[in-house]
């Protein structure tokens, strides 16, 4: 087992891995930006480093800073939570060449699957379903033309490097496409330096499901379960739940199996998530996640099974501790993502915590690493908590959210909060009936405008 661990990442993120690493008794190394100095994970870490000012290309993301952070403390090990460095493979395989190990997966999965097009010609070597589309990047126009007229409009381009909806546009004709073509290109090329983009067949009312996996790097491989996260605004999760209410139990089987099964064939090493559209009855894979996610408390209520420990002891060298037979499914828990945002128009709302607190009871979770009199800064993201709740039923959970998100209490800045209390009370979701687009058409109703009725 590991000596030290340092955390490379802020936030509730890094307070959950700090926590994990002190229930296995390991050492931990805070590293944080001038602006996160009085970050709750700093003041908990048995040590902490300045990596350097806000912008987190000069901290969160300077390798060189975090490396010096590694060497001053001694630390033999970095876990990167998600975001940031969690999915480059050049920062993993620069820890490895110091000897310092990287608590994820083998740089050569987080490579091939943070490539859009790479990773769809591996799920289909995999024996994963895949949405129907381009084989590889496309190169010039007639040929998007072919695949589009090929596989039926509407048709998704799709930026083959990229990620959070940028690059994503949606073609409904021939003329729409080069349009969207062109567009998606020019987005692509200004978020990730890469204007390589693939076609895929639009669904039009799909929900997005995705299943967690660990493995251990040796062929051993398991499913915990789905989470389904179709409620999205601009192609960000805003609630996820498990298990999906679209799923029955042959349904939930099947995939499970089958993904659980590519993992073992990948070799693949630590925690997982490997992502699906689902509609009519059809699963379409969209892409892997090879870290951590940020709604993995969810699977961690439905299961019992700490993940972030699970990650920790696998990156060590250790075997799975339970079998897939151990994995028993139980009840039913959904999470929502507070942000320090306006509810309606979500514009951020970065400032001073004057009153802070959170609900609790039984089966309620919060993981968050702010605090009454917290100033959240304006220079990363504005998630404020996570509300994590779990009960025997779906419709047990749905009543003990009710409760806790009318106790949660945050003052002096604007937060989601109303949203998440109009959610809870509104039919369609009750009843399980939403897909990716059900959010932003409720929105762009007027949903919160009229005090979510």
């Amino acid at each position: 087992m590991f000596d030290k661990i340092l955390i490379a990442n802020r936030g509730e993120i890094a307070l959950r891995v700090l926590r994990a690493a002190k229930e296995l008794g390991i050492a931990t190394v805070a590293v944080h930006s001038t602006a996160d100095a009085d970050a709750m994970h700093v003041r908990l870490a048995d040590e902490s480093v300045c990596i350097g000012p806000p912008p987190a290309r000069d901290s969160y993301l300077n390798i060189p800073a975090l490396l010096a952070a590694c060497e001053i403390t001694g630390a033999d090990a970095v876990h990167p939570g998600y975001g940031f460095l969690s999915e480059n493979a050049r920062f993993a395989e620069i820890l490895e060449s110091h000897n310092i190990h990287f608590i994820g997966p083998k740089a050569e999965h987080i490579r091939v699957m943070g490539d859009k097009i790479e990773a769809k010609r591996t799920a289909r070597r995999l024996g994963i379903p895949c949405v129907p589309g381009s084989d590889g990047g496309i190169t010039d126009d007639e040929e998007a033309m072919r695949v589009a007229a090929d596989i039926g409009y509407p048709v998704l381009v799709k930026a083959a490097a990229g990620g959070g909806g940028r690059g994503m546009k949606v073609a409904r004709s021939e003329a729409d496409l080069l349009h969207a073509l062109q567009t998606a290109r020019t987005e692509a090329k200004a978020a990730f330096g890469d204007d390589a983009v693939y076609l895929e067949k639009y669904l039009e009312k799909p929900r997005h499901i995705e299943l967690q996996v660990l493995g251990d790097g040796r062929g051993g491989a398991v499913h915990l379960f789905e989470r389904d996260c179709s409620l999205q605004r601009r192609h960000q999760k805003v609630w996820e739940e498990g298990p999906s209410p679209a799923l029955n139990a042959e349904m939930r089987s099947k995939i499970g199996d089958t993904v659980a099964q590519a993992m073992q064939e990948l070799g693949y090493l630590g925690a997982g998530t490997v992502e699906f559209l689902y509609e009519d009855g059809n699963f379409y894979f969209i892409e892997m996640n090879t870290r951590i996610q940020v709604e993995h408390p969810v699977t961690e209520m439905i299961t019992g099974i700490d993940l972030v420990n699970e990650q920790i002891r696998l990156a060590a060298g250790a075997s799975l501790s339970f079998t897939q037979d151990e994995i028993q499914l139980n009840g039913h828990a959904i999470e929502c993502r507070i942000n320090a945002e306006h509810p309606a128009t979500f514009t951020p709302s970065p400032g001073r915590i004057a009153y802070f607190h959170p609900p609790g009871g039984l089966g309620v979770r919060v993981d968050s690493a702010v605090y009454q009199g917290y100033s959240i800064p304006p220079n990363y993201d504005s998630l404020v908590g996570k509300l994590i709740v779990h009960g025997r039923t779906r419709n047990e959970c749905l009543m003990r959210l009710r409760r806790a998100l009318d106790e949660f209490v945050v003052d002096g800045i604007e937060t989601t909060l109303p949203l998440f209390r109009a959610l809870v009370r509104n039919p369609d979701i009750q009843n399980g009936d939403y897909d990716i687009h059900w959010l932003e058409k409720y929105l762009s109703a007027g949903g919160m405008n009229d005090g979510g009725a």
